[in-house]
């Protein structure tokens, strides 16, 4: 069962979900998380107070609305768009990320908080 979360960039905010898996479960137990996100081409990233290995999700095969978590930075992505590795319109991430989650809305909406200096994850009911 996945675990229903809110991601605040800025004055944009998305629906998103987190899937069950350990790594999504010890990122939904970290919440609320608030960071200053990093921008690489349509991808935030930022740390997160969570050590996990890969896992069988990792991958370096995701689409713009995916939300990985890349653990040589314990840092979550979130995908939106072409980053600088893609060569079409998908996202291609710096290396493997572990997915755990989607934005279950529009991820485009996110290219409106580039250059914002406050992300924040929090559950929702």
């Amino acid at each position: 069962m996945s675990i229903s979360i809110r991601i605040i960039a800025g004055p944009v905010a998305v629906e998103a979900e987190l899937e069950a898996t350990p790594c999504g479960k010890a990122i939904a137990a970290a919440l609320p998380i608030a960071a200053c996100p990093n921008e690489w081409g349509d991808e935030f990233y930022f740390q997160v107070p969570v050590h996990m290995p890969l896992d069988d999700t990792a991958t370096r095969t995701v689409k713009a609305g995916d939300i990985g978590y890349w653990p040589p930075g314990d840092a979550i992505a979130i995908f939106f768009g072409p980053t600088p590795l893609s060569s079409g319109s998908d996202p291609v991430p710096a290396s493997e990320v572990n997915v755990i989650g989607r934005i279950t809305g529009d991820p485009t909406a996110l290219k409106k908080a580039k250059g914002t200096s406050s992300i924040r994850i929090e559950q929702t009911a």
